[in-house]
């Protein structure tokens, strides 16, 4: 009978499967995202590989950051990324000297040289696979596509990694400024340079050959290519295998002894398990009832702008634009005030080219007798889209949130504002505003 040996690695993001030989020779892999369904993509993955190994017996041992809970739920061994590395770079790179590791939310470098240590971030998944994806998402791309805009860039500006949402304020302040989404891309991965090197080398020589493991690694040539750049190595030192998006899971057949199984007792398993739960606890709801919530919505609906048909308007009309870090507001309004015509849309990155799109919507619409008397903006794009469009007045955005909130309830004496990448809150006093508290550098919140 074959025996055939098996590893399944469960990152954060991602889950794979290899199959091997009673040779050692890979007969079945697969790397795909989970989706944070884990359960679901566990099955989809075995019911592929059964094409291949049908109901031959194989011993299988988990690893990865999230693959505890699936060996708890199924009975299998499971062993610590880490130490699967280690097997895996022993067994197939024995003359690698260094290795970087960078997974969907960690990031690992291993020296093997000298004094073997391992050194991997922390609670913090800044400047890893996620921290990718993320600025991605600004740019309205994924990581493949952040790779590609990356491949004609011109400049490296800097970008915080070590929180995502430092890294956020900093791309959409580029983004605001006009840079290239090319030079964005760049530098977001060069901030994903900066924090490995920064963060774990910590002035430690990494020294070569050295090894480019995990999926963002292997996936992205630009992200290896600035890795490569930035420690000055020659491209002969730098190694990549063909298995560096399932390294972990070949490593964890080499780390401990797998429990055999079959994939129709696994899929059988996975069956009786609904699904493999967190242990933890939740909040309670914010309202008990349909009824409570019914109340809270009739409450906050009563503050509504006042409206006009904007075909059946004459004359003077008054054009308000918000150039929010990751949205555009526009509003025309008549000489009392009420509204005649209102935008929201998320800006893709494009702040300037995102007004321009709303003012034509509008522009589509407007009679022959309506002209626009004066214009106003605010918001973080205030300074571009004035000199852009030549805008009347530009206005600092607490002033105008103060007004609009005078103007809904007379005497107003605290506002909180929640946006794209700010928070604020400010209190009024004889109607002038008397404090403020704004975050700074994170957008967290």
């Amino acid at each position: 009978m074959k025996c055939l040996i098996a590893g399944i690695d469960v990152g954060s993001t991602t889950i794979k499967l290899v199959i091997m030989d009673e040779n050692e020779n890979i007969i079945f892999h697969h790397y795909t995202r989970h989706m944070s369904d884990i359960p679901v993509a566990f099955k989809n993955i075995l019911i592929l590989a059964k094409e291949i190994v049908g109901t031959t017996p194989f011993t299988l041992v988990v690893s990865g950051s999230a693959g505890i809970g699936i060996a708890e739920t199924l009975h299998l061994p499971f062993v610590q990324e880490v130490i699967a590395c280690t097997a895996g770079v022993n067994k197939y790179i024995p003359t690698a000297n260094t290795a970087i590791e960078l997974g969907g939310e960690d990031a690992k470098i291993t020296y093997f040289c000298e004094n073997m240590e391992q050194r991997m971030n922390g609670v913090c998944a800044g400047g890893t696979g996620s921290f990718i994806d993320h600025m991605a998402t600004l740019l309205n791309t994924d990581a493949s596509g952040l790779n590609e805009l990356a491949k004609s860039a011109q400049s490296i500006h800097p970008i915080a990694s070590r929180c995502g949402v430092f890294a956020k304020t900093d791309v959409q302040a580029l983004m605001n400024d006009g840079v290239s989404k090319n030079d964005i891309a760049a530098s977001i991965l060069q901030a994903v340079v900066n924090q490995t090197i920064g963060s774990l080398a910590q002035g430690r020589p990494i020294k070569p050959p050295l090894a480019f493991l995990g999926g963002p690694l292997y996936f992205l040539s630009e992200l290896r290519t600035l890795f490569i750049k930035t420690l000055a190595l020659d491209v002969n030192d730098a190694i990549i295998p063909e298995s560096s998006p399932y390294f972990i899971a070949l490593g964890a057949i080499f780390a401990q002894k797998g429990e055999s199984v079959t994939i129709t007792k696994l899929l059988e398993n996975l069956s009786q398990t609904a699904t493999l739960q967190n242990k933890g606890t939740s909040l309670p709801p914010l309202f008990q009832t349909e009824d409570e919530y019914l109340t809270f919505k009739e409450r906050h609906e009563q503050a509504q702008v006042k409206k006009a048909a904007l075909n059946k308007h004459y004359g003077p009309a008054y054009l308000g634009i918000d150039a929010g870090s990751t949205t555009t507001k526009l509003v025309l309004i008549n000489g009392s005030g009420e509204l005649l015509y209102s935008d929201y849309a998320g800006n893709e990155g494009k702040p300037l080219e995102s007004v321009i799109v709303a003012l034509k919507k509008m522009y589509a619409l407007l009679n022959a007798n309506t002209y626009i008397s004066y214009s106003g903006v605010t918001g973080y794009g205030e300074k571009m889209i004035q000199a852009a469009l030549n805008i009347d007045m530009g206005e600092v955005e607490t002033i105008a949130h103060f007004k609009a909130a005078e103007t809904f309830l007379p005497g107003v004496s605290f506002v909180i504002d929640i946006g794209g990448q700010d928070m604020k809150s400010f209190t009024i006093k004889n109607t002038i505003i008397d404090s403020i508290k704004l975050n700074e550098a994170c957008s967290s919140g």
